[in-house]
């Protein structure tokens, strides 16, 4: 099969084309003939390295978690799903080496979904990573009905998932993007900040009571900010950051995302009932991962940058 791989830690540079053998599918696995992949910062985190202290990688190395695509084959205990089904999921496997950046790709049943009727491949693929961390995100801090939350990086790729997934929830929402970005996070339903010095002030002219609770997808000091921002009721247990790996030992949550079938079942059901989409950046053909990664490393991109297969 054809695939995207690096034959060693390294950069967008060092990705290449090559053939690699068709993937071994065990008893409760199936093979996937993909037809979108997303790219996620992890994927060329994981390739410079910076997971290496928690996270096995082997070369050659194929990257990517998220996939969209078609049961080709199916494991003798694999009966959730059968040839043909259309599915997505997050792939995360034990070790990073056998990823999405490919024409076929196995993956445990546990890991995968029925795609969203609703939603073209390439918006399917953008889903689950970012969806599952906004979801699980939103869950932590058990956000409910009429309140107030707080999302650090609104318009970013988590962020985006997050502010529909809370105004879903009936909470109003309170998103920090720049000021270009403004227009986009209204569109979403959220009420936008500006980033930056004298953020507290604007927030607290928003929500002189205070906010419920927090999201942090961007980093920096939101973790102690939201924490001056949170109403006398409220404990820091309801912060989660995705960002800060510290956040446990200021009270908050750290939440690293798990793949849960489940979770993409409810991601797909919201989609096809119009209440989830996939802003996607810009879709590339596989054979221009290096492009896509470079794109994804500016930072600036409003949606998911997904390669097509």
């Amino acid at each position: 099969m054809k695939a995207i791989a690096l034959d060693k830690y390294g950069s967008a540079d060092e990705l290449h084309v090559t053939e690699l053998p068709e993937p071994k599918v065990t008893l409760d696995e199936v093979l996937v003939r993909v037809r979108a992949a997303a790219v996620n910062p992890v994927d060329w985190k994981i390739a410079a390295g910076h997971l290496d202290p928690v996270l096995e990688t082997r070369f050659p190395l194929v990257p990517g978690w998220d996939v969209a695509g078609v049961v080709e084959r199916t494991g003798l205990d694999a009966g959730e799903f059968s040839v043909g089904d259309e599915v997505f999921g997050y792939v995360r496997k034990d070790w990073a080496q056998q990823g999405t950046y490919a024409e076929l790709v196995s993956a445990n049943v546990r890991l995968l979904a029925r795609k969203p009727r609703t939603l073209s491949w390439e918006e399917t693929a953008g889903l689950p990573l970012s969806g599952l961390t906004a979801l699980q995100s939103v869950r932590r801090v058990r956000l409910s009905e009429g309140e107030t939350v707080l999302i650090h990086a609104a318009a970013g790729g988590v962020g985006t998932f997050a502010v529909q997934l809370a105004v879903d929830l009936g909470a109003r929402v309170i998103g920090t993007a720049s000021e270009a970005k403004h227009e986009y996070l209204r569109s979403l339903g959220a009420e936008p900040v500006t980033y930056g010095d004298g953020l507290a002030d604007r927030v607290r002219a928003l929500a002189p009571d205070g906010i419920d609770a927090a999201l942090d997808f961007g980093g920096d000091d939101a973790v102690r900010l939201s924490t001056g921002l949170l109403n006398a009721h409220e404990h820091r247990s309801r912060i989660a950051s995705v960002v800060d790996t510290e956040a446990e030992r200021k009270g908050a949550h750290y939440v690293w995302v798990r793949p849960d079938a489940a979770g993409l079942t409810t991601l797909a059901d919201l989609a096809d009932a119009g209440q989830l989409r996939v802003p996607i950046e810009r879709t590339l053909p596989l054979e221009e991962a290096a492009e896509a990664w470079r794109l994804s490393q500016t930072g600036r991109a409003s949606g998911k940058i997904v390669l097509t297969v």
